[in-house]
């Protein structure tokens, strides 16, 4: 019969939850980042529309009805 000394694996447990503890803290914060990255792709993405839109509208107003008179 052997006996087992506890104390190893209470140290073993408590490093694996310090462990998880530390990986759950760094998952939140990378899920925090990648929320704010979202939010800024999708304010970028409809201020390029608005661009777009507006260059296109610009675009249309000083368009020339006929070629310049170099052709």
């Amino acid at each position: 019969m052997t006996t087992s000394n506890p104390a190893p694996d209470e140290a073993r447990i408590e490093a694996l939850e310090a462990a998880c503890a530390h990986q759950d803290r760094i998952i939140a914060e990378l899920s925090d980042a990648v929320a704010a990255q979202w939010a800024r792709i999708d304010a970028l993405t409809r201020e390029v529309l608005r661009l777009r839109d507006e260059v296109q509208v610009q675009g249309e107003r000083s368009a020339p009805d006929r070629p310049p008179p170099h052709y």
